[in-house]
């Protein structure tokens, strides 16, 4: 048995790039920033904050209310899995890029919220 679950909290980075493929399918790119805060250790030593920077990808359902909803700067909830591509630059190198593959979405800001953005969004069309 395995598990391959991803739970993140944080603020998202730029407005989503959403496009619209056959079919008039919606898939959403954003980036989504999490944050550990400085603290200092018994021994005196301070860990600065760290800042982790996440792609994540939304289909459907979820990325149209990404596209209404969402805007730079809002916290969100996100849960899903991890996925990563492979694919050759335009120089012949191997690059990866790793994704979070958004399975559920919940607005957490409180700016802009309205009835359809409260509850938490789950696409069951996620590819």
């Amino acid at each position: 048995m395995s598990v391959n679950k991803v739970i993140l909290i944080g603020n998202v980075g730029k407005n989503p790039d959403v496009r619209h493929l056959d079919r008039n399918v919606a898939v959403a790119n954003m980036v989504l920033a999490t944050t550990e805060r400085a603290y200092t250790l018994q021994n005196g030593t301070q860990v600065p904050e760290r800042t982790e920077w996440h792609n994540v990808v939304l289909w459907g359902g979820l990325a149209e209310v990404a596209e209404k909803y969402v805007h730079k700067g809002d916290r969100i909830y996100v849960e899903g899995k991890i996925r990563t591509n492979t694919y050759e630059d335009q120089n012949g190198i191997r690059r990866y890029r790793t994704e979070i593959l958004a399975e559920t979405m919940e607005m957490l800001s409180s700016r802009g919220t309205t009835p359809a953005a409260e509850a938490p969004v789950t696409d069951s069309s996620v590819y």
